[in-house]
Formats: structure tokens, C-alpha cells, sequence
């Protein structure tokens, strides 16, 4: 028979027995709570940035390679470097280069004016009879301008007057034709034609003035 000393002893036990019982519960669930943040905040952290759509069937000037071509006439000969593979469907002093697909071009007018760039820029964009047509620029003796074609949907134009020694009248004439999506190949494509441009020196340049 227990004494009440070791009745009193027993219960004390029993109660330390429930009390490491119950706490050793509660970890055990606030462990499962913590892991289950974690594991969450992992997988939300790991998520892949989404990713910005690219122009597929964009023209990329960095994909462009030149060749130089010579037009003109025989007496005042022309010459610029074009992107490879586009064709000439015009020569003489009017010249122009197509693209196999047809969607750009680029074609040169070697003929000369009495006018400055500037005045031929304020000109040509008083006459473009095109849908829509929005002057986007005309700084630099450089039209560039958008407007919609009724079979090849949105189009855009720069088209640049060129000097040569100081002069003050127009040498000739560089444009390129595409769509406003391809903007920075267009203008890749004006800049490279500009900077290998070569014309009859004014000795020899017997175009009229």
C-alpha cells in the first residue's frame, strides 16, 4: 500500500510525463508549420522571370553583311555598299535593291539637285500622298516618316540628301523602305550606304547642276 508521500511523488511523475508529452507535440507541429513556410517560400522564390516576346520575323541589323555596288553612268559612276543578296530591279542613275522577299528595299538617286537637303526634305514631305502619313523626323537633311500601304499594311521611309565638299546642293539622294518594326536595320542599313557612299570627284563629275 502507497504511503500518501509516494502517492503525491507518482503524480508529481505524471504530470511531468503529460507535460514533456505535449510540448514535445508542439514542436513537432510548429517544425511541420516552419517547413511548410520554407518549402513555400523556396518554390515562390524560384520562379522564372517571364520572359520578353522577340520581333521573330523582325529584319536584325546585326545580321546584315554588305557588298559594295557601283551605279551611276559610265561617266560619273556611283558607288555603295548594299545589304548582300538584295537585287537590283533598277540600275542607271536611278538605281534600286530589293530584298528576296520584297519587304525591303533600298535605292539611291544619283541624278543631283540645285536644292539644299534641307529644302528637298521640307519638298518630299509636302508631296508623299500615302494613307496615314506621319512625319516622324526631318532633322539633318533626313526624312523619315511612316504611312499604310493598302496591300503591304504599315510601311516606313528614311530617306536622306547628301552634299558633297561643302557644297550646298544636293549630291544624291539614299532611301530605305521597310516596316516601322524593323526601325534599327532600316537605319543601320541608311548609316552603311552613307559611309561608304563614294562620288565622282568635282572634276570629274559631269551630272547637272
Amino acid at each position: 500500500m502507497l504511503t500518501p508521500r509516494h502517492q503525491a511523488l507518482l503524480m508529481t511523475l505524471a504530470g511531468m510525463t503529460v507535460g514533456v508529452a505535449v510540448f514535445g507535440g508542439v514542436l513537432a507541429i510548429n517544425g511541420d508549420l516552419l517547413g511548410s513556410d520554407s518549402q513555400a517560400g523556396n518554390v515562390s522564390s524560384s520562379k522564372p522571370a517571364p520572359s520578353t516576346p522577340s520581333c521573330t520575323d523582325c529584319l536584325q541589323a546585326d545580321s546584315l553583311q554588305y557588298t559594295l555596288q557601283t551605279f551611276g553612268t559610265k561617266s560619273d559612276p556611283v558607288s555603295a555598299e548594299v545589304p548582300n543578296g538584295w537585287k537590283s530591279t533598277q540600275a542607271g542613275t536611278r538605281p534600286r535593291f530589293v530584298d528576296p522577299s520584297g519587304v525591303w528595299q533600298l535605292r539611291f538617286d544619283t541624278r543631283g539637285s540645285s536644292k539644299s537637303p534641307d529644302e528637298l526634305v521640307d519638298s518630299r514631305a509636302r508631296s508623299i500622298d500615302e494613307q496615314d502619313l506621319k512625319v516622324i523626323s526631318r532633322a539633318n537633311g533626313t526624312l523619315i516618316y511612316t504611312y499604310v500601304d493598302e496591300t503591304r499594311g504599315p510601311r516606313m521611309g528614311l530617306s536622306r540628301w547628301i552634299t558633297q565638299n561643302g557644297s550646298q546642293k544636293t549630291a544624291v539622294e539614299i532611301t530605305v523602305g521597310g516596316r516601322p518594326k524593323d526601325e534599327a536595320a532600316l537605319r543601320a542599313i541608311l548609316e552603311q550606304a552613307t559611309q561608304t557612299l563614294q562620288l565622282p570627284t568635282a572634276d570629274n563629275d559631269t551630272r547637272p547642276s
